[in-house]
């Protein structure tokens, strides 16, 4: 029993510390520049703990991963908010002009921007899994998205479960906003990925 309570809080510890780390080198960042490299280590330390147990010192770990992939992390993440961006102005623009004759536009724009939407849920998860550039990334992203539906579903549900938690309790966002959704989404991404992978090698 007292195995089990010692486990329990070193895995909320580490969990809490991860999200500081997260926070703090995104801050660290100026925020803009430090967002996708801060969240890309995150992503990379819960799949090595998910794949191979707490093995290697957090702190080192993380800001390795954080110095390696500052670049290619901040390329892909302002690709993104170009890409966000655009949708972001056709939507207002769909809005502003929207009469009978275009309103079919603005749902499949609409559509689109979900589907969008849904693709970031792996663009994490592949990059720190695959060795691809970013052009890959999104592709390899986009390719999972498409081909499990079903957990993508559960990423959505998982990811709104514990929002709800949060907004129930907002101050553990603090120490496990970050860190808790990366462990939901790699956690359901590697069975996506495990699973693509066996249905490759038949």
């Amino acid at each position: 029993m007292n195995n089990v309570l010692h486990n329990m809080i070193e895995w909320i510890t580490r969990f809490a510390y991860l999200n500081l780390l997260w926070i703090g080198f995104t801050l660290a960042g100026g925020v803009l520049f430090g967002f996708f490299p801060a969240t890309v280590a995150m992503f990379a330390v819960i799949r090595g703990w998910i794949r191979n147990g707490p093995v290697s010192p957090l702190f080192p770990s993380f800001f390795g991963y954080y110095k390696k992939e500052f670049w290619k992390s901040n390329r892909m993440g302002f690709s993104i908010f170009f890409a966000l961006f655009l949708l972001v102005l056709d939507i207002r623009y769909f809005q502003l002009k929207m009469d009978e004759l275009i309103s079919g536009a603005h749902i499949l724009l609409f559509s689109f921007t979900l589907f969008f939407l849904f693709i970031l849920f792996y663009l994490f998860p592949v990059y720190v899994h695959y060795q691809l550039g970013v052009a890959g990334v999104m592709k390899q992203a986009l390719l999972i998205m498409i081909i499990h539906p079903l957990h993508t579903l559960a990423i959505l549900i998982g990811l709104g479960s514990f929002f709800y938690i949060m907004f129930l309790f907002p101050a553990l966002a603090v120490f496990f906003g970050g860190s808790t959704s990366a462990f939901v989404t790699m956690w359901i991404s590697l069975n996506a990925f495990d699973r693509l992978q066996r249905k490759q090698a038949r």
